[in-house]
């Protein structure tokens, strides 16, 4: 999957929250001014790469994302952990609660879902660990 240009991604996060829309409603709704020519580039290109699909309501177009949130983070982190991290998603999560100064409550959540997480593989295998 084509990683998304910031541009792009704006418009990503429009359909994601919005759904389907006209290209005047994006333009009504985009975080800053934006011409319509540029909308339109962004459109062209999400359709070309597979994001986004299109199809004719009377007149106008109306768009909707094809890419689902989730699977785009999970490209994004796939090359964040390959670039940065080794393909190590362990040091991608330790850099990030290094980096983030999280309080002992915040640590303690993250415990709770990682024992939460550990009981379910447990469970799915049937066994103890």
């Amino acid at each position: 999957m084509p990683r998304f240009t910031p541009g792009e991604l704006k418009v990503m996060r429009l359909l994601w929250e919005h759904g389907e829309m006209k290209p005047a409603e994006l333009q009504g709704r985009f975080p800053e001014p934006i011409k319509n020519p540029a909308l339109r580039s962004y459109l062209t290109i999400l359709v070309e790469k597979g994001h986004v699909t299109r199809k004719k309501v009377g007149k106008a177009y109306v768009y909707r994302a094809a890419t689902r949130p989730r699977s785009a983070l999970r490209t994004m982190l796939d090359e964040l952990v390959d670039a940065y991290c080794g393909g190590s998603a362990r040091a991608l999560v330790m850099n990030l609660i290094r980096s983030e100064k999280l309080s002992a409550e915040e640590l303690l959540e993250l415990k709770r879902l990682a024992d939460e997480e550990g009981d379910s593989s447990t469970s799915n295998r049937g066994g103890p660990r």
